[in-house]
């Protein structure tokens, strides 16, 4: 697949089938994804690959914990509640979400059994957890390198009819984690990405975000009219 039309067809896909991915898949996946460019040519990355009873602790133990009102404790700072335009989108993209999967606003128990779905990597077979080296940290510059290295891993799975979605709520307790798959310390977890055979038979998965036109966010400087 050409890569314009590879960008342009990839959504986020948040309904999985339950159908094991096979290893040789995310080796390719992986092979391809790491030609990503980095700082220096640094590759600051480490990717830690979870299926099976070690994704299905994690994802208990994570819904449990946020259920249950503990802090989140991610490695990497957040920069808190949304504000202005960035929330105007995030309630945007909510209320496509909620309208194709008929989930009315006043309807708390569905509102609330979709956030649970986040924290449960929206049940995907997969999880790809993304850490970077901590002696890099503050980590401005890798941050840019992991995010690189996985848009092509969202691309390299969306060529092989595999569907992504990159999710902070899946790690929103980090050290869970890093407990259960092993992670060392000098790792810093940055993000995760839940991966699977897309179901076609889910509504979200239809969804597909707004993009604003070019002229609101792109200037061209110094080329003729």
């Amino acid at each position: 697949m050409e890569f314009e039309t590879l960008v342009q067809s990839r959504r986020s896909v948040r309904g999985f089938k339950q159908q094991p991915v096979p290893r040789p898949v995310i080796e390719a996946i992986i092979e391809s994804a790491k030609r990503a460019p980095s700082s220096m040519n640094t590759q600051p990355w480490h990717v830690h690959v979870l299926t099976g009873h070690p994704l299905e602790e994690v994802r208990r133990r994570n819904m449990e914990e946020m259920v249950g009102g503990a802090k989140v404790k991610r490695d990497i700072i957040s920069h808190g509640e949304y504000q202005g335009v960035h929330r105007t989108r995030q309630v945007d993209i909510a209320k496509k979400l909620f309208g194709a999967m008929g989930i009315a606003r006043d309807d708390k128990p569905m509102r609330q059994d979709w956030v649970l779905r986040g924290f449960r990597q929206f049940d995907a077979p997969v999880s790809l957890v993304l850490t970077y080296d901590r002696v890099l940290d503050p980590g401005a510059v890798c941050h840019f390198d992991l995010g690189a290295l996985c848009y092509g891993i969202v691309l390299a799975a969306w060529d092989r009819g595999l569907g992504s979605v990159i999710n902070g709520q899946g790690i929103m307790r980090s050290d869970i984690v890093r407990e259960v798959a092993d992670i060392p310390e000098d790792e810093v977890i940055m993000t995760c990405v839940a991966m699977g055979y897309p179901d076609d038979g889910f509504a979200a998965n239809a969804v597909r975000s707004d993009r604003e036109h070019n002229d609101e966010f792109v200037r061209y400087v110094g080329f003729a009219d």
